[in-house]
């Protein structure tokens, strides 16, 4: 049996940042990382944005030997016993622990008897989609969200043949608004890819590969079978603790957690997320009882376009919009009804997401001139 202070169950960035986390409060304390994949830990941004265009792996590692942890590389824990403080893997090898943090993460979202489809979201997922754009394949991508738009991008970039098919007007619906999303899709074409809008995969038939990007399902299974709190994620509280659990915190993806300045609890699935509320929950687990209050930040690439934006980012709210350059440069605030502002999206805009979320947690009413003072 391995024996830990600290458990870590999931070794993406989230993980690792946790064992970070649990080093800084507790230098002394050992850390069990169980990693399901075959790699060690490493950022998942490059594998659709700087990875195609230098192909440098190397900058993608994380910097593991920073906290030390022991990691154990291609297992999965299977089982979890908060009351006995052990764990189980699928080899059958037991780990017991003082205190365990839950950082798996999720799986992505499939298209059902779906064949030979690669849903892309692994190191090992980049390395097969790229040799075979490197072999001049074909491509079909399937959604027009975060991930399928970047992809597409990507690929094209290569000098791909790219078509995509998602249900919705266009790329980035149900977080732009609806003039910028048609905007993109007409972007993309004019970039080369062929876009099908308000259809869905039916058929590979005259593609060689298609790459989904349908976002993910919350791994949850851990917690659920030994009755942890569980709602669209693992329920923690504002140190990332799960209810009822002196012992037990989850981080990340996975976590469901207190936003104070929405008003609201939810997920995040960004990077800026699982950097600081990873490395704060470990903390946590390690004893720093700090509150999470940080309203994590997201950014994309598209082409020569870009952005970063934080909040609450739903097509579907009342939006405030300012475009110095239309749909190139400008801000769009997305308000609740009173003009009280839920989210920012800082279109080809840098180095605001500080006063954006100031004006957030602020809560007043926004207006253009509120707009213009953060685009500028």
């Amino acid at each position: 049996m391995r024996a830990y202070r600290y458990l870590v169950v999931g070794g993406g960035m989230t993980g690792d940042a946790v064992c970070n986390g649990i080093h800084d409060a507790d230098p002394e304390g050992s850390i069990g990382l169980v990693c399901e994949e075959a790699f060690p830990p490493y950022k998942r941004p490059p594998l659709t944005k700087g990875l195609w265009k230098d192909g440098d792996e190397s900058k993608s590692w994380r910097n593991v030997e920073e906290h030390g942890a022991d990691i154990v590389l291609g297992r999965r824990i299977v089982s979890i016993d908060p009351a006995t403080h052990t764990a189980l893997d699928d080899a059958g090898d037991e780990y017991a622990y003082d205190r365990i943090v839950l950082a798996t993460g999720g799986t992505p979202r499939r298209l059902g008897d779906d064949g030979d489809v690669i849903y892309f979201r692994t190191l090992a997922d980049y390395r097969r989609v790229r040799a075979l754009s490197d072999e001049g394949a074909r491509f079909l991508v399937v959604g027009g969200g975060f991930i399928g738009s970047e992809i597409a991008a990507a690929l094209r970039t290569q000098g791909r043949d790219v078509t995509m098919v998602f249900p919705e007007e266009g790329l980035g619906w149900r977080t732009f608004p609806p003039g910028l999303a048609r905007f993109v899709a007409d972007y993309y074409r004019e970039r080369g890819v062929d876009l099908r809008p308000g259809t869905t995969f039916e058929s590979a038939e005259g593609f060689d590969t298609v790459v989904a990007g349908l976002g993910i399902v919350p791994r949850t299974e851990l917690a659920a079978a030994v009755g942890l709190p569980v709602d669209d994620g693992i329920v923690v509280d504002v140190y990332g603790r799960v209810e009822g659990q002196e012992d037990v915190f989850a981080a990340g993806d996975v976590a469901r957690f207190p936003m104070p300045a929405l008003g609201r609890s939810g997920r995040v699935e960004h990077e800026d997320h699982a950097n600081t509320h990873g490395r704060l929950v470990g903390a946590n687990a390690g004893g720093a009882n700090e509150r999470y209050d940080h309203l994590p930040f997201f950014y994309s690439d598209l082409f020569d376009l870009g952005y970063e934006a934080v909040g609450d980012l739903d097509s579907r709210q009342d939006a405030v919009e300012l475009w110095l350059e239309p749909y190139r440069k400008g801000v769009v605030a997305y308000v609740d009804g009173d003009a009280h502002p839920r989210g920012f999206l800082l279109w080809n805009v840098w180095g605001k997401v500080d006063a954006a979320r100031d004006l957030i947690r602020a809560a007043g009413p926004i207006d253009e001139e509120t707009l213009r003072g953060l685009a500028g």
